[in-house]
């Protein structure tokens, strides 16, 4: 990646599997590209599920990684010891103010409500105007449409309305999401300047 504004992406995604395998080989595809790009991985720091095949994917092309995981959920989630670091915090308050400030950009893969929940949050920071990073929906086999209609019902029922949009990225295909938060960020700094 060409791009300095963007030196770390935080992914969110789950801590299963889930039921359709293109799942697992949508998060090792992308450890592949974050590790080429040359960027950071930042993540919830376990060792199951989509999380773990995203970071040991990184690892294993040679990238590096920040887990950062909240103390209860060490042995639950299984911290990844390959990590190059690996940050323990306090809670998920503490953890997921630390995946914010470790990252330039957001990636969400498919997941439950913790991922749900993280990705609605950055949405809502930068709806109110907290930061202007670039956030992306990995819409992989269509998993975030359901999400995608609500926003789209809001926006109907103008709860999402002028001066209160939400920015997000939206990609089908893992090749194409980090030149799409590329793009973004550039058009962020050219915006600003």
């Amino acid at each position: 990646m060409t791009n300095p504004l963007i030196r770390s992406v935080c992914v969110f995604c789950g801590s299963g599997d889930g039921a359709d395998p293109v799942f697992k080989q949508t998060a090792e595809e992308l450890g592949r590209a974050i590790a080429a790009a040359g960027l950071r991985l930042v993540y919830g720091g376990g060792s199951h599920g989509l999380m773990g095949t995203v970071a040991r994917s990184v690892i294993a092309n040679g990238g590096l990684v920040t887990g950062i995981i909240p103390e209860f959920l060490k042995n639950r989630e299984v911290m990844l010891d390959a990590a190059q670091e690996m940050i323990v915090t306090t809670d998920m308050h503490q953890r997921k103010m630390l995946m914010f400030e470790r990252a330039d950009a957001f990636i969400a893969l498919p997941g439950g409500i913790g991922t749900l929940e993280e990705l609605v949050e950055q949405m809502t920071w930068s709806q109110l105007g907290q930061h202007n990073k670039p956030i992306l929906m990995a819409n992989i086999a269509g998993f975030w449409k359901p999400l995608l209609v609500l926003l789209a019902h809001m926006r109907d029922a103008h709860f999402i309305r002028p001066g209160l949009e939400i920015n997000y990225l939206v990609a089908e295909k893992v090749g194409d999401i980090l030149p799409m938060l590329e793009q973004a960020a550039q058009h962020r700094v050219h915006r600003s300047a």
